[in-house]
Formats: structure tokens, sequence, C-alpha cells
């Protein structure tokens, strides 16, 4: 089964409205050009506040189902597409996330991905807003086949591509939002953008499955100072890990690619690491450390 995926690739103001509104236009836009499962960047409505610890922030969460959920579910319906959107997620009074839900091609809303992994580095304060999921990794069957989300932080980790992978994802989506501290781009960014890159794709590699990771773009300074500087160049790589779309690093697109879903059976039964996993040797992997 061949299925064409959309990217939203875009850059963010300050207004939550007009964000939800350019998101839902690109989206459209994409369906029209044939995409069958669109995904948003992390965390779409907003710029990306978590460079800071403010209280006010909290105001941005909406609860699922809510007033964006039910815009792309109409969408999806509208259209006849598969939507995976990023959401700042108000669950209880005290209880946030962030969160992805995923529409089918009907629009029913199919569940809700939690991010697991949550960061706290300068300008990523993400502790703060956050909670860490607890929907466990998880893949949904839609319309146009087998799909798991995870989101940014996610990324780096193999241990959420695999058990997502071993539940029969065939795409495994990565909403993020990830850029430079603009003075270390000189010195680091190459080897920042290419680790960032290189994990995703070893992820398509040991898991013979794609992966779609759609990134924000523009220099966003909402507390002031140097900001961060997204670096976009959302992509789609293979089941061989190979780059087959990508977009550029500072321009508003939408990456549009077709992949055979056919290729994931034949890629895993041509390189069978699922076959030859020693999953009576992996105890240790729940252990923090082995000393």
């Amino acid at each position: 089964m061949k299925v064409t995926l959309g990217l939203l690739q875009h850059a963010c103001s300050a207004s939550p409205a007009e964000n939800l509104k350019k998101t839902l236009a690109l989206a459209e836009q994409a369906a029209k050009k044939g995409a069958k499962i669109i995904c948003t960047q992390e965390l779409f409505r907003s710029q990306y506040f978590c460079q800071s610890e403010d209280h006010e922030y909290f105001k941005l969460a909406e609860p699922i189902p809510g007033p964006s959920t039910q815009a792309f579910q109409k969408l999806a319906r509208k259209h006849g597409v598969v939507i995976v959107a990023s959401l700042f997620e108000k669950r209880a009074s005290g209880l946030y996330h962030n969160t992805a839900v995923i529409i089918d091609a009907d629009g029913k809303l199919l569940g809700v991905y939690r991010k697991m992994h949550i960061p706290d580095d300068p300008l990523f304060y993400e502790k703060f807003y956050f909670t860490p999921g607890d929907t466990g990794f998880k893949a949904w069957q839609t319309k146009y086949g087998k799909i798991g989300v995870l989101i940014c932080w996610d990324q780096w980790y193999p241990e959420g591509a695999r058990l997502t992978a071993l539940q029969g994802a065939e795409i495994l989506f990565y909403p993020t939002a990830i850029g430079w501290h603009p003075k270390e781009k000189k010195e680091y960014g190459v080897n920042q953008h290419g680790a960032w890159e290189t994990i995703q794709r070893s992820h398509a590699v040991a898991n013979g499955c794609y992966v779609a990771s759609v990134n924000r773009i523009g220099l966003e300074q909402p507390i002031g100072g140097d900001g961060l500087e997204f670096w976009g160049q959302s992509f789609v790589a293979g089941t061989s890990g190979q780059i087959l779309a990508k977009a550029s690093v500072n321009r508003e697109e939408i990456l549009l690619h077709t992949v055979d879903l056919g290729k994931v059976d034949v890629t895993r039964t041509h390189w069978p690491f699922l076959r030859d996993r020693r999953i009576d040797a992996y105890g240790d992997l729940t252990k923090r450390f082995r000393d």
C-alpha cells in the first residue's frame, strides 16, 4: 500500500489563534495535494514557551478533546485524512502533558500519546510544564497504515522506537521543536543537527520502518536574549534509513512524500533484526545503570 505523508513545517507567532489557523490551512493544502497522513510540528499553537519557567504559560494548555482536537477532527472528516497533531494538554488542575492526538480519516479520535521523555536543559525547561507520559509507547491502526507517534526528546531513545515498532508501527512520526543556541551554532551546530538526524535514521534501520520527523523554523525570543534558532529540515527516512525527502532550514513548507508500506515487510524479511533479538538477555535495560 502506498500512502502520501504531509509534514507541516512553519514558523510560529505569539498568537495561538493565528498559529492554529495557519496550521489548519497548511493541513488543508496538504490534503488537497494528496497527503493522506498529515503531521504537525511539536506544540504548533504557540512559540516554544519552554525557554523560561513562567506560570503564565500554563494558560496556553487546553483539554483533549478540546477546541484544537475538534478542529482537526472536522478537517480529517472533510478530506478523509489521518492527522497527528501536537498539543499542550491540560489534563486536570496541576496536571499537564506534551501530547499528540491521533485522528483517523473518519474524524474519530483514536487516542493520545503523551511525551514520555521530558528534557531539562538550557532554554528547554520542559520539566517545569510537562508531567512525563503515562500512555506507554503505542501504535494505532489507521485507514492508511499502522503508525506510531513519539515526540521530540523521545527521538534520542532507541527503546521508545523499538517498543513502538514491536506493536506493528510501519511509520514512526516525531513532532519536534529543536534548534540551535545562536552562540553555539558556529562551533557545535553541524554536529548537533547531524546527531539529531542520524539517531532518527538509525531508528528506521533498526526497526525496518519509515520515520517522519517534523520540525519548526525561525528564531524565537519570547523572553529576550539570544533565543533559539529552530533548524527546520523536517524529513522522511526510508526503511533502510535513507533520506527520502527533506525540507529546508528556514522556509515554510509542506513536505510531501509517498511511501510504500509494503517495503516494511520486505526490509524486515531481508534484515531480520526483530527475528534475531535476544530477548532473554535484555533484562538489564530496565535498570538505571549496571555497576
